[in-house]
């Protein structure tokens, strides 16, 4: 009787599709899962239960509601996940902070940071200029030809980089500008007003007397000698050598003393065509009472002199002698 009771009970539940339903309940596993969410949407609409597609079963697990145990584990990875940026954004702040108040205050007492490893910054300059060659060129081959294009672009690159242009103090230097003048006394190491005299001066830097002024008392206001006279040739001659010479220096014995006066460089050597030779009065041959003077014209290199003079019978003529015993006169340089 049991039996029997027992089996049309079982027949009658799948007549009318609640066996099915019976076995999805049985079988499952908890309050949400996908039998349990199809039963009840089943019995919900009085639907019969007689196979899902797999697709459509995905689906309705995809929006049923969570299990109790996946809110829980969605809970703690949220909470570790908040814990991790949390902790990354204190430390970013914190580093922050610590950095503006170095900045801010770097010499306050009471503020302690602890060791930190030297940081060394090393500037990159830019590169400026052409290209090296060897980047920039393309390499030759044996027996080819360069494209024209090519030489183009590497003399353009070398025109347009001045690191890359070159001088050089050979050839010639021409003045082609009627309106260029060259001042001698700025190319000259002295500082002398006459030109002549600046370039005498280089040659005689190591020789100068302390003290010499180059730019002192010349007393030239014009050749006040007499006509054909020593003197009178003597200031002629100087000024066509562009040297200067006094104009009342007195008879030609008293030429050294009167040079001296006035700021000359007076010794006993000849240094330079155009220096002074100056006779004693008697001294070989000169006149016993006035003296004489001479122009140095040549210093050869035996150290001997020749000379350029002139004298009263002569009607402005001159003549020239050779001297040896050099040192036995005075000059007058400059």
């Amino acid at each position: 009787m049991r039996h029997a009771a027992h089996k049309a009970a079982e027949n009658t539940a799948k007549g009318n599709g609640t066996g099915n339903l019976m076995g999805l309940f049985t079988m499952s596993r908890g309050s949400h899962t996908r039998g349990t969410v199809l039963a009840m949407q089943m019995a919900g609409s009085n639907g019969a239960v007689l196979g899902l597609d797999e697709a459509v079963a995905d689906k309705l697990n995809e929006i049923a509601p969570m299990s109790r145990r996946a809110i829980r584990q969605a809970a703690r990875a949220a909470e570790r996940r908040n814990f991790v940026v949390g902790s990354a954004s204190l430390a970013a702040l914190a580093g922050t902070a610590a950095t503006a108040v170095a900045f801010a205050t770097p010499s306050d007492e009471g503020i302690s940071f602890t060791a930190d490893p030297a940081t060394t910054t090393t500037q990159f300059q830019p590169v400026t200029g052409a290209a090296s060659r060897s980047d920039a060129r393309t390499p030759l081959t044996d027996g080819s030809d360069v494209a024209s294009s090519t030489i183009a672009q590497d003399q353009s690159a070398e025109a347009s980089s001045a690191d890359t242009q070159q001088t050089t103090n050979e050839g010639a230097w021409t003045l082609g500008d009627s309106n260029t003048a060259i001042d001698t006394k700025q190319m000259s190491k002295s500082l002398a007003n006459n030109e002549n005299v600046a370039k005498l001066m280089d040659e005689d830097a190591a020789l100068l007397p302390a003290g010499f002024d180059p730019n002192h008392a010349t007393g030239d206001v014009g050749n006040a000698y007499d006509f054909s006279q020593c003197t009178w040739w003597v200031y002629l001659r100087r000024h066509e050598l562009g040297l200067p010479v006094g104009s009342h220096m007195g008879n030609g014995n008293m030429w050294a003393n009167s040079a001296r006066a006035l700021g000359y460089w007076v010794d006993n050597t000849p240094r330079h065509v155009g220096d002074i030779m100056v006779f004693r009065a008697g001294q070989e041959g000169s006149d016993s009472s006035y003296g004489h003077v001479a122009i140095v014209e040549k210093i050869n290199p035996d150290g001997s002199i020749v000379t350029s003079e002139s004298g009263a019978s002569l009607n402005g003529k001159t003549y020239s002698r050779t001297f040896t015993n050099v040192s036995d006169f005075e000059y007058i340089h400059y």
